[in-house]
Parts: C-alpha cells; structure tokens; sequence
C-alpha cells in the first residue's frame, strides 16, 4: 500500500531559527532512499508505511540526542494501488486550474 505522510518535526528549546535541525531530519529522509519533497511548513515522504515509520524514528532519535523538547505533526494518506502520488496529486490539481 502507498503511504504519502506530511512530516514537520523541530526542536521547541533551539531557539527562534531550527533550520540546522531541520537540515539534519531532511539528511536522514534523503538518505533513506524514500521519495520526498521538503516544503516551507514539512517534509512530503511517499513510500511504505514501515520503511517511512523507521526514517521517521531515525529522525526523532537523532533530535532526541541534544534537543530537550520536540515537536511532531505527521499526517498520512494511505492508499492502495496508488504510486507516484508526490507529483502525481499535484500534476491533478494543477490540471484543473
């Protein structure tokens, strides 16, 4: 099955700017090998609902490692049958315009 999850996840005591943190979440989603686009307020990852679970655990872990608090949203869309839905939802709505 396709999972499309929408990820934000920062530090809440780093102060004002978090990009540094985000920078090192974003290093570990591009390196798992899963499709993704970083966006102004997340990170788009389409895959498989255990490989992006781990990316995502990876990612918690390395904040948890000098970050006191952490802030999480994730929201999922799954779907069967579905494949390339990162373009693919995009490419439909812009059609439509």
């Amino acid at each position: 099955m396709s999972v499309l999850v929408e990820l934000t996840i920062f530090p809440t005591d780093k102060g004002v700017s978090v990009s540094p943190y985000v920078a090192r979440v974003v290093e570990i989603i591009r390196s798992s090998g899963l499709s993704c686009q970083l966006g102004p307020m997340g990170t788009s990852i389409e895959g498989e609902w255990d490989d992006i679970m781990a990316a995502i655990t990876k990612c918690y872990r390395e904040l948890a490692t000098d970050c006191d608090r952490i802030y999480i949203v994730m929201t999922a869309d799954c779907r069967r049958g579905a494949v390339d839905r990162l373009q693919g939802k995009v490419e439909s709505v812009e059609s439509k315009l």
